[in-house]
């Protein structure tokens, strides 16, 4: 019985060397824990997953992606896997296109942002000024704002294989009243998109647990292995990025 125990434990060591990567980033004022339910489901479909935690409020975002980026990249390099990927929440997606500006991943595969400030958002517009609101936000919150001096705008389109999903329900009324609709109640559908991006498909979610939903986590397993989104509400684009890839049928 222990050798036949072995030998199963054996075969799946060999079966998990060389299996894509993913690398989770958690939004502003979150930890790795807020994607512990995402990282298990990847863990589950066979890939490697480093989950990284990071001192969102502590630094502005260029000096966060260079702190935290390199090393999640190296660990999942010493797994030996040969694409790297990304799922990210919120800010988490700002950090990786913040890095990408000055960055090639050559091992790059699919990226989904998961809610992301693509071009602001005007919850940050309305309040960055307020002294509670930077106090809790740090350095960072404060540069996620609309205008064209703000950090999103300031990033471009993307140049690799992107899917984005966005929220619709809000649970913050408040927040959602500084938005246009629909939106998650931190950001608006219409500021998640970015040019460049493959696909786009809305959920309704919130913004703080659209990590946590299965149907969200569907979707983005649904992405990272066919470079698609499943459903009536998936859009895809043209984009550049998509034939650098091959995507898996489904």
């Amino acid at each position: 019985m222990r050798i036949i125990l072995s030998a199963v434990l054996l075969l799946m060591s060999f079966n998990s060397v060389g299996a894509d990567c993913v690398v989770l980033l958690h939004g502003l004022a979150r930890s790795a824990g807020a994607m512990e339910t995402m990282q298990q489901e990847l863990t589950d479909a066979g890939y490697h997953t480093v989950n990284v935690d990071y001192p969102s409020r502590k630094h502005a975002i260029e000096a966060l992606a260079p702190m935290v980026i390199p090393p999640a990249l190296a660990q999942c390099r010493e797994k030996q896997t040969d694409i790297i990927h990304f799922v990210t929440h919120s800010m988490g997606g700002i950090l990786l296109r913040q890095y990408l500006q000055d960055n090639v991943i050559a091992d790059l595969g699919r990226v989904v942002m998961m809610g992301p400030p693509n071009q602001g958002s005007q919850v940050v517009d309305n309040l960055k000024d307020v002294p509670v609101f930077k106090a809790f936000n740090g350095p960072a919150g404060i540069q996620l704002g609309t205008g064209e001096q703000d950090l999103p705008k300031q990033l471009g389109p993307v140049s690799f294989e992107l899917g984005v999903i966005a929220g619709t329900r809000s649970i913050n009324l408040i927040l959602s009243t500084f938005l246009p609709n629909p939106d998650d109640g931190k950001v608006s559908v219409a500021n998640t998109k970015v040019q460049g991006m493959c696909a786009l498909v809305t959920v309704e979610v919130s913004h703080p647990f659209l990590m946590k939903r299965q149907k969200v986590i569907k979707q983005v397993l649904h992405f990272l292995k066919a470079g698609k989104f499943s459903g009536d509400k998936a859009q895809q684009f043209a984009c550049p990025a998509q034939s650098t890839l091959k995507a898996n049928t489904i």
